[in-house]
């Protein structure tokens, strides 16, 4: 995956411009970590997890399906994503199966540099869709997915029952053709 730049981060150092690239094995231990410090009932359906945490990657999850944003040589946040189904009928799709970004650099735009670039990532890989599942009381993820053009395609009402309540799951979509 090629790697792109945006504008500087708050978080980093003056001048260190956010840089996406593809994960390797040696970003495990750090995005183990912000998985685990990002935990929130707000997008999580997993119970939380605690340290230690266990690997990021394994068998179902590689490093070639993971975008991360880094400045100043350090982890800002991570988008991974994977085929939807198994099928080969299903292969001009791709799915978000997860977004993360550490709290010191929420609010500057890392997580719309990081939906920028998986998105070009996967129709460079020739992917004409890309999809998504978010919890319908996570507004601020919806509105960041629908002003990069993802668009609510179904809603599974009551889908999951987190924190004595009951929550929707929202498929979301973008078409990757011109």
């Amino acid at each position: 995956m090629p790697q792109t730049q945006e504008e500087p981060d708050a978080s980093a150092r003056p001048g260190d411009a956010v840089t996406v690239r593809v994960a390797t094995l040696a970003d495990d231990a750090a995005l183990a970590a912000l998985d685990g410090d990002s935990w929130s009932p707000l997008h999580a359906v997993t119970p939380r997890p605690a340290p230690p945490y266990g690997p990021y990657f394994d068998e179902r999850h590689r490093p070639d399906d993971v975008l991360v944003a880094e400045a100043g040589g350090r982890l800002l946040g991570y988008v991974r994503v994977v085929p939807p189904t198994p099928l080969a009928c299903n292969r001009h799709v791709l799915q978000i199966n997860g977004l993360a970004v550490a709290a010191q650099a929420r609010g500057r735009g890392v997580g719309r540099t990081l939906v920028r670039a998986v998105c070009a990532e996967v129709r460079r890989r020739g992917c004409r869709r890309i999809t998504l599942r978010v919890l319908g009381h996570n507004a601020p993820a919806r509105a960041l997915y629908e002003a990069e053009g993802f668009v609510v395609e179904g809603v599974l009402p009551e889908e999951f029952f987190l924190d004595g309540e009951y929550v929707d799951d929202v498929l979301m979509g973008r078409a990757l053709t011109d």
